[in-house]
């Protein structure tokens, strides 16, 4: 038979069970936090009517899609998890309870150039909340205060939400008499952390038949920069020319507002004019977040209010805001910088119970009764030498090994060994468990340590 070489595809990750774990303990960090803000888990299929995902995502989307045929069916792998959730609230729209809140951790498929950091396929942790014909300001602020708390429950400080609003940019783009380019315009404009003023000047100029004046007049306004308080004062400026305008210049006044009602300090948030969301559906807040200390990272999690993103499903107005947190890449990146804390546990088990004598029953009931006691417990089955058992444990990384011999059986007793510090102690199972959970708890910390 001939061998088939293993490989994994460009732009798809595997880890190794350590760093797996890592990544699990984020994506519990995230469970914990979008469930403490009262959002319901889902999941949609990954794979969707082609249909359903091209009906609004733009001219880059159905570039990156995966598309393929299945019998007479065009189907098409998930791109993001926001259209699917559009069409799922459309489909169920008269069972769910609005506003609909709703969290959803899973994997997405881009079809673009695998590279570093960038990947083919890879998690998004999205949460949104879905009105029934309105949805207050309030939700825009709520949101970026909900990833503040993920983002520091992850060991972060060191970081900035990034907001505006796409009806400031819609309002001064049509005093400009430019709303029929305003679609390429914003995608342009919202690559300028990645190509810089000039190269965004000579596409609006070149691709986007812009003037030299107008693209120039589009840069100094972005440009505008300084405290939020600053920025919104530079923006009331332009106040009484266009209404689209003058109303997202107040929506993101009340964002501003309350997010320090959510407590997030300013440091952590700032008005910026250059962001804008490539995708078309956003249509009014929008947010991009960065890593201060690693800015050519980029944003690590985006997002925005779309008001009509389920209109191609259904007549019911349904508005939304949500974020998304690239969760692979994000993990790719803060392992690559270094910054994934090596101390954290990232054992598949917290104690390897390893028996010493012929007869197992013992060393079952021990597992057992440490497993009730809240213990994550392997219980080690194979015929080995010591030496082989305990080099197991250690390669594993499991934290603890309880010895369960002819000794320890006769007292009712166990010895449970430390395995970073290499001391042991004899102690009752009740014991045991007790010692493995302190010691255990004194050993966490954040999974990401800034430098």
């Amino acid at each position: 038979m001939e061998r088939i070489k293993p490989r994994t595809l460009s732009g798809f990750m595997e880890l190794l069970p350590e760093k797996q774990q890592k990544l699990e303990r984020m994506m519990q960090i995230l469970r914990d936090t979008y469930s403490l803000y009262g959002f319901a888990p889902l999941d949609t299929p990954a794979i969707e009517d082609a249909q359903i995902l091209l009906a609004k995502g733009g001219g880059e989307t159905e570039k990156q899609i995966y598309r393929f045929q299945k019998g007479d069916s065009d189907l098409a792998l998930r791109f993001d998890l926001t259209v699917p959730l559009a069409k799922y609230v459309a489909l169920h729209c008269n069972e769910l309870a609005f506003p609909f809140r709703r969290y959803q951790i899973s994997k997405v498929y881009r079809g673009e150039r695998a590279q570093r950091g960038r990947f083919r396929e890879f998690y998004q942790a999205d949460i949104d909340i879905i009105g029934d014909g309105k949805l207050d300001i309030l939700n825009e602020a709520e949101i970026p205060a909900i990833i503040y708390r993920v983002f520091r429950g992850f060991g972060l400080k060191r970081f900035q939400i990034r907001v505006n609003n796409r009806k400031i940019l819609n309002g001064f783009y049509a005093m400009l008499e430019l709303s029929h380019k305003s679609g390429d315009i914003m995608r342009t404009v919202d690559k300028l952390d990645k190509i810089g003023a000039e190269k965004v000047r000579t596409i609006l100029v070149e691709d986007c038949a812009l003037t030299g004046d107008q693209a120039d007049e589009i840069l100094k306004f972005i440009a505008i920069s300084g405290t939020n308080e600053e920025v919104l004062d530079a923006l009331e400026g332009y106040s009484g020319r266009n209404e689209v305008f003058d109303a997202g210049v107040q929506e993101l006044k009340a964002v501003t507002k309350n997010l320090s009602a959510f407590g997030v300090p300013e440091e952590n948030f700032a008005v910026d004019l250059t962001i804008a969301r490539g995708l078309d559906y956003y249509t009014g807040t929008v947010y991009e977040t960065t890593l201060l200390d690693h800015p050519q990272i980029g944003s690590v999690c985006s997002g925005g209010r779309y008001d009509d993103l389920a209109g191609y499903y259904t007549e019911r107005q349904l508005p939304g805001v949500g974020i998304s947190i690239g969760l692979t890449r994000l993990f790719y990146v803060l392992d690559e910088q270094g910054l994934l804390n090596p101390e954290l546990p990232s054992a598949p088990a917290d104690a390897l119970v390893l028996p010493m004598t012929e007869d197992a029953g013992a060393a079952i009931a021990l597992a057992e009764q440490l497993r009730s006691a809240g213990i994550r417990v392997q219980l080690y089955g194979e015929q080995k030498k010591f030496k082989q058992k305990m080099s197991y444990c250690d390669k594993l990384g499991v934290p603890f090994a309880v010895l369960l011999g002819e000794d320890e059986l006769a007292q009712g007793k166990c010895s449970v060994k430390n395995m970073r510090t290499g001391q042991q102690v004899t102690v009752t199972p009740e014991e045991a468990a007790q010692h493995i959970r302190s010691t255990l708890e004194d050993a966490s910390g954040p999974i990401i340590l800034e430098k």
